[in-house]
């Protein structure tokens, strides 16, 4: 028996989406594996009043198992209500590139209320057809359904790809309208994993691309992965103390900051978190070498992540402090009316 996102506290991401296009914001999506980001992220999101997706790829679920992360997410809907004293904030739990329909009906099953059909990797007939089957399960449980069109370059989990593919603006409009996803992700510069771009480079996001998409499909919510930005701060606390990452370089914070104020209303962070968590831990290593226990370690990595995720949400994304306008758009049921599930 299918179990409702309702249930478990969650929410879908059309209210969110909605009130970030009208906002000029974008909702933080922020990647979790393990206790201590999920409880950075939460943190982060209650102590800046920022609406959160909380996502899960497809190592996530490998790693640490579907059920526990629904479960997770389920307890970081209480935690954010501990932490606030009250209501807490808009919490999605969305599938990251779900590879077939098979994927997505189990975590549609399984109480996520968003999931991704990465289809990008198919010609476009097929890429269609398989977006449009999960688009039609999902909506029967009023689970909202991400798509895609064009290809990020760079490696990220089981995502890989050797070649950037921008998305063709003359395809938008018949891909929403034949498949009736609820938002799009789009290539336009941005790229997956740390080492994203080459020295003396000046990465830009296609905003030209953007421009003409928004024309084609007013309004309608976009989608930009692969947009950490690889702080260069925290690569040197890495490589100072054991770490060798060589020309790592991300998408400028200035880039996200402009694609935010336009339709782009969902910004997906992954990376930066890793290197932030990573930079903690290997300074703290390097401080404390006869330290074992993995609280103290964990501890300091956690706060690093909660610091840098409150700076996305108050600087690079503008969702800070928008949290209770999306809390008054859903009403009593959901993020837009019951999906029959008795919720």
């Amino acid at each position: 028996m299918a179990i409702c996102y309702k249930d478990l506290g969650l929410m879908n991401t059309r209210a969110m989406f909605a009130k970030a296009v009208d906002g000029g914001f974008a909702i933080p999506a922020y990647n979790f594996n393990n206790m201590e980001q999920m409880q950075a992220i939460i943190s982060a999101c209650v102590e800046t009043q920022s609406p959160v997706i909380l996502q899960v790829s497809a190592g996530a679920r490998k790693y640490a198992n579907q059920t526990l992360l629904r479960y997770m997410a389920q307890g970081a809907v209480e935690y954010a209500k501990e932490l606030s004293g009250g209501k807490g904030v808009p919490i999605c739990l969305h599938l990251d590139h779900g590879p077939d329909f098979e994927t997505c009906k189990a975590c549609i099953d399984f109480g996520f209320s968003s999931v991704m059909i990465d289809g990008s990797h198919h010609p476009y007939e097929k890429n269609v057809e398989v977006t449009a089957q999960v688009v039609e399960y999902a909506h029967k449980y009023d689970v909202t359904v991400e798509g895609e069109l064009g290809v990020l370059a760079g490696i990220e989990d089981d995502v890989t790809a050797a070649e950037h593919i921008y998305t063709q603006p003359g395809e938008v409009e018949d891909f929403v309208g034949k498949t009736g996803v609820d938002s799009l992700a789009i290539s336009i510069g941005t790229s997956h994993g740390a080492f994203k771009f080459k020295p003396g480079q000046d990465p830009k996001i296609r905003l030209d691309i953007l421009e003409e998409i928004e024309k084609r499909i007013p309004g309608f919510p976009i989608v930009l992965h692969g947009s950490s930005s690889v702080p260069q701060d925290q690569v040197k606390i890495i490589n100072e103390n054991g770490g060798k990452l060589k020309d790592a370089i991300g998408i400028g914070e200035d880039q996200l900051r402009l694609a935010a104020k336009s339709a782009v209303c969902k910004i997906n962070i992954d990376s930066d978190g890793r290197l932030a968590m990573t930079a903690a831990i290997r300074k703290y290593f390097a401080e404390h070498p006869d330290h074992f226990d993995p609280r103290q370690y964990l501890g300091p990595a956690r706060e690093a992540l909660k610091a840098l995720y409150m700076h996305k949400n108050n600087e690079v994304l503008g969702s800070s402090g928008h949290a209770e306008e999306i809390f008054r758009a859903i009403g009593g049921c959901g993020a837009g009316g019951c999906c029959g599930c008795g919720a």
